[in-house]
């Protein structure tokens, strides 16, 4: 079916305006779990739907700007799910290694750690294919569940608790919004429905971006819109996404990112089956099993969120970094405070300075780790000197000799020229 309109400028112009009414947004989000407590760094979390599309429905013909709108305006805040998740960023096979490196800048050991822990378990959805069950009740009641072969990890939100609930180990996480969300509560929280990555993909509507209908489809047996959002500006790593809202709440139903370079999705998210029906009261109830391993969230922060009470390996409630961590790790942290944004649209570089001069973040006296990672990256020069660039097929990064860190969804050139011009 061929677009309805292709009203690029006036859909940027009143998405900016729509903005100002983020409100109507986070309304419309507000089911989602708090996204603190899951800890993900989820822009990376991609969700496919295993959906048949049954053909395109005969819709009422509506423009960008108004569907954009009817998006903002959604007021749903009950519903219950499946959603299928994929996620195919092209990173190496690191044989494992990934895991005790992820597990290491977690700071959750063999003997710290608690396999209920979101932070830890939801990096899990950062590759591959999983299914989730979703399930929300307003803004104080949410549960997502990741189903394995055999076992269920389970996160729920009731009022002020967070439970995590692993099925294999019969360990449980227990924390409060308070601990998990802190004042940021929402805003912080990792994208986890196709609602949440279309509200970040939006956030990007300006003079660089084009934004059309394309068409509708059908979406776990519900009508849609499809709204296709695309870079103007040639050095993005985005070929377009996709966004499929349904024609009757508003309600994001999936979304698809393509990579410029062609292929396969880079993320896709998309619900399997959906109902918008108030959940059961006792979908959010729990109660640790007997024998479950019960670890508090202040207890994995050795009481730094507590009263002052001390943690493993504290001194008086001060935090001290475990023996033998990357000296890095500490550099990486003070280099965040000082992030700074290059450039505009979708050629915007995030950059920061790490501290650690050498150009790869592993800390002193590791060559054989630093030859490795390096070994996946590609060496380039510029006016800024030397560093190498790690490559997926979305997100890019280029690490200076001097320790500076230029980041962003955008291509090598792109990346050293931004380098080139911070000096």
């Amino acid at each position: 079916m061929a677009p309805y309109e292709s009203d690029d400028t006036t859909t940027a112009r009143q998405a900016g305006e729509a903005d100002e009414r983020g409100a109507g947004r986070r309304r419309a989000a507000r089911y989602v779990v708090p996204v603190t407590v899951m800890g993900v760094a989820a822009a990376t979390i991609g969700l496919v739907p295993a959906l048949a599309d049954s053909g395109d429905p005969d819709l009422p013909k509506i423009t960008a700007a108004q569907l954009i709108e009817k998006m903002a305006q959604s007021d749903v805040e009950q519903l219950s799910g499946t959603v299928k998740i994929t996620t195919d960023l092209g990173l190496p096979d690191l044989g494992g290694l990934e895991s005790s490196l992820t597990s290491g800048a977690m700071g959750r050991g063999e003997d710290g750690g608690s396999s209920a822990d979101p932070t830890a378990r939801l990096t899990e959805l950062a590759s591959g294919t999983h299914t989730l069950r979703i399930a929300a009740d307003g803004p104080d009641r949410q549960k997502v569940s990741l189903l394995g072969n055999a076992s269920e990890y389970s996160l729920i939100h009731n009022g002020e608790d967070v439970w995590g609930y692993d099925s294999e180990s019969n360990e449980v996480f227990h924390g409060t919004t308070d601990e998990s969300a802190g004042a940021g509560g929402r805003e912080h929280q990792p994208p986890a429905t196709p609602k949440d990555f279309a509200e970040e993909a939006l956030k990007s509507v300006d003079d660089t971006t084009s934004v059309t209908v394309d068409g509708t489809a059908q979406v776990a047996g519900r009508d849609a819109y499809k709204l296709v959002v695309k870079p103007r500006q040639s050095g993005s790593t985005v070929g377009a996404v996709s966004i499929a809202v349904d024609h009757r709440t508003g309600t994001p139903l999936k979304f698809t990112l393509t990579p410029a370079s062609g292929g396969a999705a880079v993320v896709d998210v998309g619900f399997t089956k959906v109902s918008f029906d108030r959940p059961a009261a006792s979908t959010f109830d729990f109660t640790p099993p007997k024998g479950a391993k019960v670890t508090e969230e202040g207890e994995l922060d050795g009481g730094e969120k507590g009263s002052g009470e001390k943690g493993s390996g504290e001194k008086g409630g001060e935090h001290r970094r475990p023996e033998g961590a990357p000296k890095s790790e500490e550099d990486l942290a003070k280099g965040l405070d000082g992030l700074k944004v290059l450039g505009e649209g979708w050629n915007s570089v995030a950059t920061f300075d790490t501290g650690a001069e050498g150009g790869l973040p592993t800390g002193s006296g590791n060559g054989d780790l630093d030859g490795f990672l390096g070994s996946l990256g590609d060496q380039v020069k510029g006016e800024f000197g030397t560093g190498t660039v790690f490559s997926t097929r979305l997100v890019n990064a280029l690490f200076t000799e001097d320790g500076t860190v230029y980041v962003g969804a955008v291509t090598k050139d792109v990346l050293v020229k931004a380098a080139d011009e911070a000096k």
